[in-house]
């Protein structure tokens, strides 16, 4: 993964300045007070790692978030389309450890400067090998770690973090956990590694069945494939990725010509690039532009 990859990802999944991380083990942010106002902000700290093959091939990064640099907001966060596995720390209970599947909707959050958070984000599909049923079960819910992995499991890895004292440490609590729950080989099916490829180099291009054709299944066999490793069937999957390209070329941009970014983005028009817009943000895009945060992903939500 290019260092310019990374940055995109945690802009993508942090309210931070991507230029501010580092790659590598470990990357700290740490926010100071403004002593020019009353009102101290929380101090944020921030550490993400990178494992190693063959679990890179489906853990984009483990990461730790601790604080949050207002004492409570709520925040719309938009689709990536992929699995993510968060535990909150603070709380203790197998309950507020949740696995996220692949949303193609937003949903709102609440964050505090209490928050001590510890998560996984998986790439696209990357989930799959850990998960006891298709991963196409998990699209748009959030289930427990108990419901996952059973509540004598999922209670004993978060007595391990509790014991973890470092970021660090449970980092590799939790690389080796995942190793240890594997219920599948560390490989991807190559047709649906082939197909994900493709649909990310151009999300408007390519049609489901000319893709199954090209990787030798039939349609019907190919969708069920590629839902069951990456959780979303293979048209859905390229709307949201497509979705994300407008999220990351509006960028910090103050106006945007939304027919020339529509077209730009592979819509047939302005008015099929505001109907997918409204589906995944739930909000038209103008309505973004104010809205939106120095985190690409979230979203303020009005009082």
């Amino acid at each position: 993964m290019s260092a310019i990859d990374l940055e995109y990802i945690i802009s993508f999944l942090f309210p931070a300045n991507p230029s501010c991380y580092l790659s590598g083990m470990a990357a700290v942010l740490t926010d100071t007070f403004d002593r020019d106002t009353t009102e101290a902000m929380s101090p944020v700290f921030f550490q993400y790692y990178v494992p190693k093959i063959p679990l890179s091939e489906f853990v984009r990064l483990f990461w730790y978030w601790r604080g949050h640099s207002v004492d409570f907001s709520k925040e719309r966060v938009l689709p990536m389309g992929t699995v993510e596995l968060v535990i909150n720390l603070g709380s203790g209970r197998a309950a507020d450890a949740v696995i996220c599947g692949p949303q193609s909707r937003s949903f709102i959050i609440e964050r505090t400067s209490q928050d001590e958070l510890l998560g996984i984000h998986f790439n696209i599909g990357g989930a799959f090998p850990f998960l006891v049923f298709p991963c196409g079960e998990l699209h748009n819910l959030n289930i427990s770690l108990a419901d996952l992995w059973g509540e004598r499991r999922a209670g004993e890895l978060l007595s391990l973090l509790s014991d973890a004292p470092t970021a660090k440490l449970k980092f590799r609590v939790l690389e080796k956990w995942l190793i240890m729950v594997a219920t599948r080989p560390l490989k991807h099916r190559p047709a649906v590694s082939f197909a994900v490829r493709e649909f990310q180099r151009d999300p408007a291009l390519l049609k489901c069945g000319e893709m199954a054709d090209r990787v030798g299944f039939s349609q019907r066999r190919f969708i069920q494939i590629f839902r069951d490793e990456v959780g979303l069937p293979p048209k859905l999957f390229c709307r949201v990725q497509r979705f994300q390209e407008v999220i990351k070329a509006i960028g910090k941009r103050d106006t945007v010509d939304w027919l020339d970014l529509a077209l730009a983005c592979g819509y047939f028009d302005q008015a099929h690039f505001i109907h997918d817009f409204q589906e995944f943000s739930s909000m038209t895009p103008r309505e973004y532009l104010g809205l939106r945060t120095e985190h690409l992903r979230h979203v303020l939500v009005q009082k």
